[in-house]
């Protein structure tokens, strides 16, 4: 997960950027994720609930959480930890779990204002700053959506070997789980699109119990979750394993896009230019018109979030942006496609950090 060094400089940034009078009390699970590492496993009791980091102007943290969280919380970064009595299992509840956190705040001496909720008078502010600092990855976070992809590659070509016309949708995606958490040695998050694709009509969509047919496009798109941090990329693969020669056009087109883009991953390029570049091969294809989405975006703690890889975008790359470029091309008919890899902006060019192998067969 995330380190204690990474938290502490982190951290350090924000108070910069803040400089703050008085301590700032923060509750945005992305927030304490990335300022402490601290994160509530999901599949846990414990799920859907968080805690508060007070981040005092000095530097030092002070992380309250209930005592009923799973132990993915003892792998967080503070000064000091303040666990907060609500519930044992033999004698009643002190109040309200939802409470529980504010009233050990409020005993503290701290108040209750949770100064990163949006109506707060700083809230704005602090997320507009975190969302910034967001951006440049330190080599914690990159490590952690490296996880986060060895676990979806895992997936893919799991899919890549079974999928087969008579399965479901939801058997495919259950099979992509079942093998990402194998390969990441725990539970984790996939979420995405596991759909057969006709063109514009659905273009993704969650599993459904549909049965998938030969020659059906079948759009591969998840992403893998551990530690709140996520990886986002994609396949698409033709149901049994005959790609007619349209099908293939497609995935020509998608490719000579991909690497367009790519030609313009650096530091200080502007998004729009990534985006033109993608979107200009498909109109040398003649194809420009099946191509209603974004080239890409920003992923993290989000998704998606900043950069975004689309028409006026006033953004450009910076060391650090974690991005997808994801040509998309969707014709009645046809079929829907999309392709999408991951890449990590370098002082000099860019990493592709995902390397699935894309193929309609």
């Amino acid at each position: 997960m995330l380190s204690k060094e990474g938290c502490a400089a982190r951290v350090q940034r924000f108070l910069n950027a803040m400089n703050p009078a008085a301590p700032l009390i923060l509750a945005d699970n992305a927030h304490l994720m990335y300022l402490a590492g601290f994160h509530v496993d999901p599949f846990s009791l414990g799920g859907g609930f968080g805690g508060a980091l007070v981040v005092h102007p000095n530097g030092d943290t002070l992380l309250f959480h209930d005592d009923r969280l799973p132990d993915s919380v003892l792998l967080a970064h503070a000064s000091k930890v303040n666990v907060v009595d609500w519930y044992d299992g033999i004698r009643p509840p002190d109040g309200l779990r939802a409470l529980a956190i504010f009233s050990a705040l409020e005993k503290a001496g701290l108040g209750s204002t949770i100064h990163d909720r949006p109506e707060s008078a700083s809230g704005k502010k602090i997320h507009q700053v975190l969302s910034d600092l967001r951006r440049a990855k330190d080599a914690d976070e990159i490590a952690l959506v490296k996880k986060c992809v060895a676990a979806a590659e895992a997936g893919h070509a799991w899919a890549l070997e079974n999928i087969r016309a008579g399965l479901t949708e939801m058997e495919v995606y259950a099979g992509v789980q079942n093998e990402c958490a194998l390969q990441a040695g725990r539970a984790v998050v996939v979420y995405g699109d596991f759909a057969e694709s006709p063109g514009p009509e659905r273009k993704g969509g969650p599993p459904t119990d549909r049965f998938l047919l030969d020659g059906d496009m079948f759009i591969l798109d998840f992403s893998v979750v551990l530690g709140g941090y996520r990886c986002d990329f994609t396949n698409t693969i033709v149901v049994g394993g005959r790609a007619n020669k349209d099908q293939a056009r497609l995935l020509e087109v998608a490719l000579k896009a991909m690497a367009a883009g790519e030609g313009e991953l650096r530091p200080g390029a502007a998004c729009s230019m990534v985006y033109a570049a993608v979107k200009g091969e498909m109109e040398k294809a003649g194809m420009g018109g099946h191509f209603p989405h974004h080239a890409g975006h920003g992923i993290g703690l989000a998704h998606p979030e900043a950069p975004f890889i689309v028409p006026h975008s006033q953004e450009t790359l910076v060391p650090g942006d974690i991005i997808t470029l994801e040509p998309g091309l969707y014709v009645s008919g046809v079929g829907g496609l999309r392709i999408e890899r991951n890449y990590l902006i370098t002082q000099v060019g860019f990493e592709c950090l995902t390397s699935h192998e894309i193929t309609l067969t």
